[in-house]
Parts: structure tokens; C-alpha cells; sequence
């Protein structure tokens, strides 16, 4: 079963700045999701293998995916942060070609989540 790494959460206050890292290779899509307690799990983010980006609507301008091939490695760059934004996040991973839409169901490969924390 593929596995995947993540690391970088943590608790900051409101307005700070977290980047996440997942360790993972060879897929077409990548994508961070975040699941706050009682609630659905949710897509953040997505980054194909051209690069191409999408965002949900809610991290817009405050969070930034990108991916460094040479390090095997993707990222979420998170700033503003928001107390909303209080939640287990997830590196999930495809290797299926085509559009790389930020939902549960497109991805195969999921990481086991690290805790971000924003308190007010």
C-alpha cells in the first residue's frame, strides 16, 4: 500500500504562516485536504505533474501548493491563517492521468494527516 509522509503542522495564532511537506513521487496529481472534527474531509488544494494549479475557494490567495521534483517533495505554504483553518490536513496522491479536481474521490494514495492549530 503507497504511503505518504506528511510533517509540518503545528499550532500558531491567527494571521501566522505554517508550510506543510508530504514526501511522495511519480504520481499526476497531488492534493492537500483538511478535515476539522465533525466535519467532511475537504480539498484545499491540487498540483498536476505540468504544474497546473487549483485552490478552493476559502485558501485563496492566502495558501500556495507547489511541488520540487528534485526533492520528491510537495508543500502547502499557508499564511493568514485563520482559526477556521483549525484542522487535520492530508497529503493524497494520484498517478491516473487527467483533471486533477480537489475532491476525496479523484485520489488513491493518502498520508496519515498532521494537526494544524490556529488559535484567536
Amino acid at each position: 500500500q503507497v504511503q505518504l509522509v506528511e510533517s509540518g503542522g503545528g499550532s500558531v495564532q491567527a494571521g501566522g504562516s505554517l508550510r506543510l511537506s508530504c514526501a511522495a513521487s511519480g504520481y499526476y496529481c497531488m492534493g492537500w485536504f483538511r478535515q476539522a472534527p465533525g466535519k467532511e474531509r475537504e480539498g484545499v488544494a491540487s498540483i498536476d505533474s505540468n504544474g497546473d494549479t487549483r485552490y478552493a475557494d476559502s485558501v485563496k490567495g492566502r495558501f500556495t501548493i507547489s511541488k520540487d521534483n528534485a526533492k520528491n517533495t510537495l508543500y502547502l505554504q499557508m499564511n493568514s491563517l485563520k482559526p477556521e483553518d483549525t484542522a487535520m490536513y492530508y497529503c493524497a496522491a494520484d498517478w491516473a492521468y487527467g483533471f486533477c479536481q480537489i475532491v476525496v474521490g479523484r485520489y488513491r494514495a493518502w498520508g496519515q494527516g498532521t494537526q494544524v492549530s490556529v488559535s484567536s
